[in-house]
């Protein structure tokens, strides 16, 4: 049920985070330190902290008791548990880059089970059933860990109720509806806190933690990638380590957060401007600057790691960077103004604020998400820099190779899993058999849905399925749509972004229509450098394209959405009066998506039309100066 929060710290499960430390070693330490009962200052309403020293003082534990668990926090300096010191070591910092080879440090986390914790995990007694109260009118709040509990024991007397046939059906229906709601929202707040960039852990009182633990957490669990998000006259930020606990992803979330010092180092300058990652008109061109002429390199590392794809599917850091550095070299091939590597990071971009910023994430299961990643990054692969129409008509190798359908796509999609296929590239090398297939059956449905001559039909088809009473969107097409609305998105950014792309991309169809002249082939629109009309080619390509395309994928993704936007709602609510399909219905027709693009088509269109005005009125003075017989002014 959750795909995204699997590390539920279930009983004695413990991860060291290096993958060096001696675990029983560890683990047996961390149960002689949980024998001592010390205070802290609460978390929560039944939370507290407790520190522990270890006797040689080699160790820094830390023990966080919460909801009846103890959650042992082991942090070990670099050179062993054993290294003799004077004094207390303070907690390892975050690892150097891996050229520095430097010594690590081990954390370790064991979760023990408290009296309380122990009692309540057992199955339910005869006694306890039959002393069960089913009303539903007391019930804790869906989103607490309580009601794990609760609906658990429910569910179990439900049970035997059942077979006793002395269960009323409005009673079991509630009851029921309850412990949906319960499971619906583990899963969506798990889903979510995954997909939150800023899952920094907080709130952790001054006084809860030793100091060293404290700065250690801070220094190691504030940061994106392997690079230091915070400022040395910064102070940390953190956000409830008993919110990351509750939520049942502490271990995992570790794991991914410390094991990230292996990962690829980020310039300053990237960094900071990747800070602005998740708005609508993001900078590109900045990153391309930032990231030294490699946006996609550090821009397609950064949205596979913070997505977590890079853990999950086990992607070696060192083949990722390979991968993702011939995929920027493949688009440098032809050094095309406008398909080139800055028009991949900002695709690949786009299609994260899809993902992220309208909870459409929350609709995919992760091999999607890694799917529809890779697919945004390699789209235009080795793009030539003319289009498939240029293609078939000169005849080229490309569209005899392809039998002249979808040319250039084929073509990004073949030589991509043919670079995939060099063992220093392989991003895959660790799905299964069934995860590749799916997979690869993603990517190609993606980028072919990027060929411009389907994209009527695919607007229709989406339209009419829309339009049914109960819609059932298919995944690869929702995805397919997303890609293809990113790829022509840049109408519908800031103005200075779009004017710099049309500008791009007008070089690009000027240099086709130079070989088109050379060949003695027609001109495709738009490529005569001598006969384009700029303003009214990009208002045209505006209210005929963009605009629809992007109201069609709001109206998809506020279908899609709006159930699990109503599951959200329906897992606030303890009441159960009303049946979950009406609220949702109810629920469904309400939501909407942001829909930043709406105001940037706006503007951009006026200033368009104000162009189209003033070149209109340029073309009348010179014809009627030629009609007149009179020579325009020359420069001297």
């Amino acid at each position: 049920m959750m795909r995204r929060g699997k590390a539920l710290l279930e009983g004695s499960r413990q991860g060291s985070v290096d993958g060096n430390s001696n675990l029983a070693s560890d683990k047996e330490l961390v149960h002689k330190c949980n024998s001592d009962p010390g205070g802290g200052r609460a978390l929560g309403a039944d939370a507290r902290a407790q520190r522990h020293r270890s006797v040689s003082g080699a160790l820094r534990k830390c023990v966080l008791t919460l909801d009846g668990y103890s959650y042992v926090i082991v942090a070990s300096p670099p050179g062993g548990a054993g290294a003799p010191r004077e004094e207390a070591p303070r907690p390892p910092p975050p690892a150097a880059p891996r050229n520095g080879s430097p010594k690590q440090g081990a954390l370790t986390i064991v979760r023990r089970s408290s009296s309380r914790g122990k009692s309540e995990t057992c199955p339910p007694t005869d006694e306890q059933l039959d002393q069960l109260d089913l009303d539903t009118e007391h019930l804790p709040a869906v989103d607490t860990p309580d009601a794990c509990d609760k609906a658990a024991l429910r569910l179990r007397y439900l049970l035997r109720q059942l077979n006793r046939g002395e269960i009323p059906a409005e009673t079991l229906q509630k009851n029921l509806q309850y412990a949906a709601k319960v499971l619906e929202a583990v899963y969506i707040d798990e889903t979510k806190r995954l997909a939150d960039e800023d899952d920094e852990l907080s709130e952790v009182q001054p006084d809860a933690v030793p100091p060293e633990v404290r700065e250690w957490l801070a220094s190691t669990f504030t940061r994106q990638l392997a690079t230091a998000k915070r400022k040395s006259d910064e102070k940390p930020k953190f956000r409830s380590v008993a919110h990351a606990i509750r939520a049942g992803i502490f271990v995992d979330r570790i794991y991914r957060r410390v094991t990230s010092t292996a990962l690829m180092q980020f310039p300053q300058d990237v960094v900071r401007v990747l800070k602005t990652l998740d708005e609508w008109s993001f900078d590109v061109f900045a990153l391309h600057e930032a990231a030294a002429g490699q946006p996609v390199k550090y821009l397609g590392y950064e949205l596979l790691n913070r997505y977590g794809m890079i853990h999950k599917f086990k992607v070696p850091p060192t083949i990722l960077e390979n991968f993702l550095s011939r995929i920027e070299e493949g688009y440098c091939k032809f050094h095309n103004p406008y398909h080139n590597n800055l028009h991949a990071a900002d695709v690949a971009q786009t299609v994260h604020y899809m993902l992220c910023q309208t909870g459409l994430m929350n609709w995919l299961s992760d091999l999607e998400i890694f799917a529809t990643l890779v697919a945004a990054v390699v789209h235009d692969f080795e793009h030539t820099g003319t289009t498939n129409n240029f293609h078939v008509m000169s005849g080229s190798d490309t569209a005899l190779l392809y039998n002249d359908r979808a040319v250039l796509e084929n073509h990004h999609i073949s030589a991509a899993f043919r670079l995939i296929r060099d063992e220093d590239c392989n991003i895959l090398q660790n799905l299964s058999r069934d995860e590749f297939r799916e997979f690869r059956t993603l990517v190609i449905d993606m980028v072919l849905a990027t060929d411009m001559s389907f994209h009527f039909q695919q607007l229709k088809n989406m339209r009419s399925l829309l339009s049914l009473a109960e819609p059932g969107v298919d995944k690869s097409k929702a995805v397919s749509l997303v890609l293809h609305c990113c790829d022509i998105s840049h109408p519908a950014k800031r103005w200075d972004l779009h004017h710099r792309w049309t500008m791009s991309l007008l070089d690009e169809f000027f240099l086709q229509g130079d070989k088109e002249r050379e060949l003695g082939l027609p001109f495709s629109p738009l490529c005569d450098r001598n006969n384009t009309l700029v303003a009214e080619s990009q208002i045209g390509f505006i209210d005929f394209i963009v605009e629809p395309s992007m109201g069609v994928c709001a109206d998809m993704l506020e279908c899609i959405l709006g159930p699990l936007h109503s599951s959200s709602k329906n897992s606030t609510s303890t009441s159960g009066q009303e049946p979950i399909n009406e609220e949702a219905a109810e629920t469904h027709k309400k939501f909407k998506i942001k829909k930043p693009w709406v105001a940037c088509l706006t503007d951009n269109k006026k200033i368009w039309k104000e162009q189209a005005t003033k070149d209109a009125e340029a073309r009348a003075r010179l014809e009627e100066e030629e009609t007149n017989g009179t020579s325009p002014p020359t420069e001297e």
